[in-house]
């Protein structure tokens, strides 16, 4: 009797709740723990076996080993009354002797009448909506949604301050646009600085005329320091828009 006393098994959760959807199978675990420190078998029993499916439906446990149990609701076909479920499950549990095998336990080991220790925990079950499942995640969804919004918005804002700074770029300087990359940048560098570098090199050429020096040097020079200075601007701007 002292045995008997307390609870031999421990089965959690204490209702088992389906994710209701027609023509979908849903499942729910169970899991049994023994605690005692004696061997124990469980069976799980149901007021409706041909709406579900228990496996293992019967077991036997070492002392304070744990079993996990599933339990799959076949396809529906419809829904029922008010989303009310009136199914019970029952869960049994008595004490057997050391080292046995679950094939070996006598048909009358869960009989009230035979089993003194045989113990009972009822189970509840309830179904819940697809749409309930989907309304606990609704503020996770928000917060989500409106994280991409704000992306959104960036991207675009972004978009439309290039767009602003093409805009403002000499139409004989559109071929700008091609040359994103950094091999790019460096290409045009190169373009604008060559009348600086012809005209620098005609010095270097010819040092000792330095007094008469060309007139087409002069234009060369100062059309390349003109295209150097826009295009070192062009570049700030860019850098400014992508930073904002």
């Amino acid at each position: 009797m002292t045995i008997a006393a307390r609870p031999l098994i421990c089965v959690q959760p204490e209702d088992l709740k389906f994710q209701f959807e027609l023509d979908k199978q849903s499942y729910c675990d169970l899991k049994v723990t023994n605690n005692t420190e004696h061997h124990v078998a469980f069976k799980v029993k149901t007021t409706s076996p041909k709406k579900y499916f228990v496996r293992p439906n019967t077991g036997v446990m070492q002392p304070w080993d744990s079993c996990l149990v599933r339990v799959t609701l076949h396809i529906q076909r419809e829904y029922p009354p008010n989303m009310q479920c009136k199914d019970k499950f029952l869960v049994q549990s008595t004490i057997v002797p050391p080292i046995t095998n679950v094939d070996e336990l006598p048909q009358d080991t869960f009989n009230k009448e035979v089993g003194d220790t045989l113990q009972e925990c009822k189970l509840r079950v309830i179904y819940v909506r697809e749409q309930d499942g989907l309304g606990r995640n609704s503020g996770a969804n928000g917060v989500l949604q409106r994280l991409r919004d704000e992306r959104d918005a960036a991207v675009s804002q972004s978009q439309k301050l290039q767009q602003d700074l093409v805009s403002t770029l000499p139409k004989q300087n559109s071929t700008f646009l091609f040359f994103k990359g950094r091999l790019g940048y460096f290409y045009l560098l190169y373009y604008f600085l060559r009348p600086i570098l012809i005209a620098s090199f005609s010095f270097l050429r010819c040092p000792s005329r330095i007094g008469s020096f060309s007139i087409l040097s002069k234009k060369m020079y100062l059309i390349g320091v003109d295209h150097t200075t826009f295009f070192l601007k062009s570049m700030f701007l860019n850098f400014c828009a992508q930073k904002k």
